[in-house]
């Protein structure tokens, strides 16, 4: 997933990445933070970007206003995991900033370490990376929530490849919750996408890196806990 050299503000599990500093990018902010709805339903709702390229989601069923200074301690938080993730082996970090205005993470792991191709199992090396990231990132960085999203290339059936992607999805969120302790309410969500057009992933030629479209992405952003704790100026 060599094309992927760019990591949002959300801590996304993806397939591979690459890293860029993080400072500065929680300035300026006056928009709505997204909140979690429901019990253990995340708020997926909305475009992370604005981008329908992007393709990661994370909602706003509610919103709370976020300040400057909220905002540049929302970003120094959202540096230290950024900078926490990129020493988990096979890793590649970035950072974006989501369509409330708040700076995220995402984490890039080459899809070759997580999945056969058609597959779904997590492989011994995804496993290894997977836990290392559960414990030097989500246990640690327990006030960001998370969000996975699976995605599928283009060949093989639409059907086969929404199935696959949800699976790829849902097998990530097993083992971090599972084998790696990560709180399940700490993930607001796990959703497979398939083969949709949109998050495809193409090479300079414009023809589609099928490796780099088969992957999974995990999104870490402000919680709503973060957002309080930073507005009352007792965010760390």
């Amino acid at each position: 997933m060599k094309g992927l050299k760019s990591i949002i503000a959300v801590l996304c599990l993806s397939i591979g990445v690459s890293s860029c500093n993080y400072t500065q990018k929680g300035l300026g902010i006056g928009a709505a933070a997204g909140t979690a709805a429901g019990a253990g339903l995340g708020a997926l709702v909305g475009k992370l970007t604005g981008n329908t390229k992007m393709g990661a989601i994370i909602g706003a069923a509610a919103g709370a206003a976020v300040g400057t200074t909220a905002g540049g301690l929302i970003g120094r938080k959202m540096d230290k995991a950024a900078a926490a993730a990129a020493a988990v082996a096979n890793a590649e970090v970035s950072t974006i900033t989501d369509k409330n205005g708040l700076e995220a993470v995402k984490v890039t792991f080459d899809n070759g370490i997580l999945f056969q191709v058609g597959k779904a199992n997590l492989q011994s090396a995804a496993q290894s990376a997977l836990k290392q990231f559960a414990n030097n990132v989500l246990n640690v960085y327990t006030d960001c929530d998370v969000a996975i999203c699976g995605y599928a290339s283009s060949d093989g059936s639409e059907a086969t490849n929404l199935t696959l992607s949800q699976n790829r999805a849902n097998a990530v969120k097993a083992y971090l919750t599972g084998t790696c302790g990560v709180s399940n309410a700490q993930i607001k969500g796990a959703t497979g996408y398939g083969e949709n057009p949109e998050y495809l992933i193409y090479d300079a030629n414009g023809k589609e890196d099928m490796k780099a479209s088969r992957r999974v992405e995990v999104y870490l952003y402000a919680s709503q806990a973060m957002i309080e704790a930073a507005n009352n100026g007792t965010l760390k």
